[in-house]
């Protein structure tokens, strides 16, 4: 007779289950989106800053625009992070870890994610936002020091 206790992995999910993984996906989704609004919105700014400096030729301008930059990529580290911790909610809720957190139906428990790949400084630094984020800041600090 076969073991009627089951793990995640072998089961079919509930329509519970499936509706509770949904409003995770909904809420991840979200967060990309935000992510990628932030970088646009961040381009956007500098851009208008930029194009303000090039006609009054003031240096301070490009000093200034570090400041929309940080402050850009701030948040979008914030919906990163909370991004990941919503995956890893995912991943639990769908039995994908080996030792998944017991998750009960529809809650959305993010205090259970913390440090590690789920900590600002963890996000502030990724491969995703590091690279675009420092470039400007790097390119406006060169542009006021040689210019």
């Amino acid at each position: 007779m076969p073991d009627k206790k089951k793990s995640k992995k072998n089961d079919e999910f509930s329509a519970e289950t499936i509706k509770h993984l949904d409003f995770i996906q909904g809420v991840v989704n979200r967060m990309g989106s935000n992510s990628f609004q932030m970088k646009g919105w961040m381009i956007t700014i500098v851009s208008a800053l930029l194009a303000f400096y090039s006609s009054s030729g003031q240096k301070s301008v490009l000093l200034f625009a570090i400041l929309p930059t940080v402050l850009f990529w701030g948040l979008d580290t914030y919906y990163l992070q909370q991004e990941r911790k919503f995956r890893g909610m995912y991943n639990d809720v769908a039995g994908i870890p080996e030792k998944p957190n017991e998750i009960k139906p529809f809650a959305m428990p993010l205090n259970l994610y913390q440090g590690g790949k789920y900590s600002f400084w963890d996000c502030f630094t990724s491969q995703t936002i590091l690279p675009l984020y420092l470039f400007v800041v790097v390119v406006l600090l060169a542009s006021n020091l040689f210019l």
